[in-house]
């Protein structure tokens, strides 16, 4: 009887195989925030004000403007309309704003 140990290798038929595996599992871990931005929203009737902060992707960090494509987008599923985006920061940032931020911290 033969007791040689057969050693995993890496042919072209698993590799059609295990590749794309690799690739699928790594795209699935969630990606981190980039950056967060504080801002100012209303609603109207009755006109209400509210401040908040938001966790915003990579692409939306370039600038005010990319921000507030994305804050706008978010807060008007709520009815919501963007006055101004503030400023954009990163996480050390946090703990400073969140006492005024309230509810509407990282809310949307």
């Amino acid at each position: 009887m033969n007791n040689t140990r057969r050693i995993a290798t890496l042919t072209p038929m698993n590799s059609r195989f295990v590749i794309p595996l690799c690739l699928a599992l790594l795209s699935a871990v969630p990606a981190s925030a980039a950056c967060f931005a504080d801002y100012k929203a209303k609603r109207d009737n009755p006109l209400r004000l509210h401040y908040g902060v938001i966790e915003l992707p990579d692409s939306a960090c370039a600038s005010t403007a990319a921000a507030a494509a994305e804050i706008r987008t978010r807060l008007a599923r709520d009815g919501w309309t963007l006055l101004n985006v503030m400023s954009i920061f990163e996480r050390d940032g946090l703990a400073e704003r969140k006492p005024s931020a309230g509810q509407f911290f990282l809310r949307y």
